[in-house]
């Protein structure tokens, strides 16, 4: 999964982390709801860098020189290393990977089909869009994380080199033919409401990881700090497409 250049971008004045987000795993994970939150949160993230994974393979199908195809199969290639971390991760803590990413496989599933790309450029755009905003996601859950499982969800979210090439295709197929722009927009914003209500319907269907977002344990967001959350995501989605060349 990717983090590309134009992100949201970090505090001038993060704050000092307090309570978990200052204790290492061993500590923080003797609260039982915080491990089980965890573990949501690896096999969420598990499953969605192998859905990446299998996503891109696909997508070098479609590629329009070899060029390209090679490009993707190597970031292909960096999406299941991503995989393979998470999932030794929740070996190492004594998780079933499979058991962890189960739960969250028919909404990701589902979320795929239902915004499965007819082209190469709409395939393109909904890797950059999509998995960015989820990357967003991520992000934000991952300052109020433990130290340990914070460092490893970063090092998984670290940009493939998929968001600047995407920019790149994209922005020479609008030039190229700039009726493309339209379309691709309206995909884009398309993808924008599909994933964040995903995000919405999963973390509501697993009752640890939601406590979790709103402060039942850990230092978890208060509701206005939710809404400014989503609002953060967005500014940064509309980051996103100025860079693609298109309209939000």
């Amino acid at each position: 999964m990717e983090t590309p250049d134009n992100a949201t971008e970090a505090s001038d004045e993060a704050p000092v982390p307090t309570g978990i987000a200052a204790q290492d795993w061993a500590t923080a994970s003797a609260e039982p709801q915080y491990r089980a939150a965890v573990v949501d949160l690896l096999g969420a993230l598990a499953y969605g860098e192998l859905a990446a994974f299998e996503r891109l393979a696909e997508d070098a199908k479609l590629a329009p020189t070899l060029g390209d195809k090679a490009a993707l199969a190597r970031m292909a290639s960096a999406e299941f290393h991503h995989f393979e971390q998470l999932t030794d991760r929740l070996t190492a803590i004594e998780e079933t990977p499979t058991a962890a990413m189960e739960p969250f496989a028919k909404p990701l599933d589902d979320f795929h089909r239902q915004t499965a790309p007819s082209d190469w450029l709409e395939g393109l755009v909904k890797a950059y869009v999509g998995d960015s905003i989820a990357s967003d996601f991520y992000r934000e859950i991952a300052a109020r994380l433990d130290t340990d499982t914070r460092s490893l969800v970063l090092s998984v979210l670290d940009d493939t080199g998929h968001g600047n090439f995407a920019v790149e295709k994209v922005r020479a197929a609008i030039e190229a033919e700039p009726r493309v722009g339209g379309r691709l927009a309206l995909w884009a914003r398309r993808l924008m409401g599909e994933a964040l209500s995903q995000a919405q319907r999963v973390v509501a269907d697993r009752d640890a990881l939601s406590t979790m977002l709103v402060g039942g344990v850990a230092d978890g967001f208060d509701l206005a700090e939710v809404g400014r959350m989503f609002s953060r995501i967005t500014e940064a989605h509309t980051k996103r497409m100025a860079a693609l060349g298109l309209a939000a």
